[in-house]
């Protein structure tokens, strides 16, 4: 499986996913570490990816995703943004809706 593939099944198989520095018990950087609070104060459940560890992916990402800064939110399947959007989302509430709408549970 090559880098391309590996970012895209990452991306599907997690309905919320954080492309960060660091994890998030340990975040690298002040931008991983208010995404994640955002993520956490709306309640999400989500899968992150420490590109610190895996710079093919670091490396890559950008390119797939067509965005040049970590963190990189993803909610199924589509690239929300970095933390500015991510912390604008949380401030108007728009965040929990789509946490929670990702989060349900397949019909």
């Amino acid at each position: 499986m090559n880098i391309e593939e590996r970012i895209r099944k990452t991306v599907q198989d997690n309905p919320i996913v954080l492309f960060m520095k660091g994890t998030p018990q340990f975040p690298m950087c002040g931008f991983s570490q208010r995404a994640v609070q955002a993520l956490k104060s709306c309640g999400a459940q989500f899968a992150s990816v420490n590109v610190l560890e895996d710079p093919d992916i670091r490396a890559n990402l950008p390119r797939y995703s067509n965005w040049p800064t970590f963190p990189q939110l993803f909610i199924n399947g589509e690239l929300i943004g970095g933390c500015d959007i991510t912390l604008e989302l949380q401030e108007s509430g728009e965040l929990a809706r789509m946490v929670k709408d990702a989060q349900k549970a397949p019909a």
